[in-house]
């Protein structure tokens, strides 16, 4: 690691403890020249997945479009973000391990869906509203009997 103050190409580790949740590692270095200290992150390198859009275009996954999505789903709703933040970890690390390195739209709402039927069923119907782009009334009624049914079960 090349020193930040003077350039020399040489540090020793110094301290080096986890950060953010596990997910880096912050290491104290000490320049073997000028002997000043500072600080790096390690983090895992991880492959990009792409997300297919409904007209077929295609464009990075991204964590925060999803999450604002439950936001608006959850707006005026009795949901933590903390909750939320889950969901969307829950639905990388499912897609992550799915292997593929392409994930269409449908996929991630349906898996969305069925996190919010458990979580607010309000938000659920919110969500599918968008998602499923009721045409009229009458589409927006069968989801509502259909989430009915699946209560009474």
């Amino acid at each position: 690691m090349r020193c930040p103050y003077c350039g020399y190409p040489e540090s020793k580790v110094v301290d080096s403890r986890p950060s953010e949740e596990g997910t880096k590692i912050r290491r104290r270095r000490e320049c073997l020249s000028c002997m000043k200290r500072f600080t790096t992150y390690e983090t895992m390198e991880t492959l990009p997945f792409m997300v297919i859009k409904k007209d077929k275009s295609r464009e990075v996954f991204d964590k925060a479009k999803l999450l604002n999505g439950l936001l608006r789903a959850c707006e005026k709703r009795p949901v933590s973000i903390e909750t939320l933040e889950q969901v969307v970890n829950d639905i990388e690390s499912t897609l992550l391990n799915s292997l593929e390195r392409e994930v269409s739209t449908v996929k991630i709402g349906e898996l969305v869906m069925e996190r919010l039927k458990k979580i607010d069923e309000v938000a659920y119907v919110r969500f599918a509203s968008v998602y499923r782009q009721f045409a009229d009334v009458e589409s927006f009624m069968e989801e509502l009997q259909r989430l009915r049914e699946q209560k009474v079960r």
